[in-house]
């Protein structure tokens, strides 16, 4: 699955608290970096008008990931 994540790094539409968490997850080992990106995704969904599964979906996470 691909991932927007790194372009939604840099855009200007994107709250710095979701931007942050990105740079976090692709900072991070990969053993921890879904869980982070799930974080920055649960992020985004809190902070736009997105569904939730849509925000998984952008960073490249299966749906069912656990939307809450």
């Amino acid at each position: 699955m691909m991932s927007m994540a790194p372009l939604l790094m840099h855009s200007v539409h994107v709250p710095t608290s979701v931007k942050d968490a990105l740079r976090a997850a692709y900072a991070a080992p990969d053993t921890e970096r879904d869980k982070l990106l799930q974080t920055a995704a649960h992020a985004l969904y809190a902070s736009t008008d997105l569904e939730c599964r849509d925000a998984l979906e952008l960073f490249g996470l299966a749906s069912e990931c656990g939307c809450p």
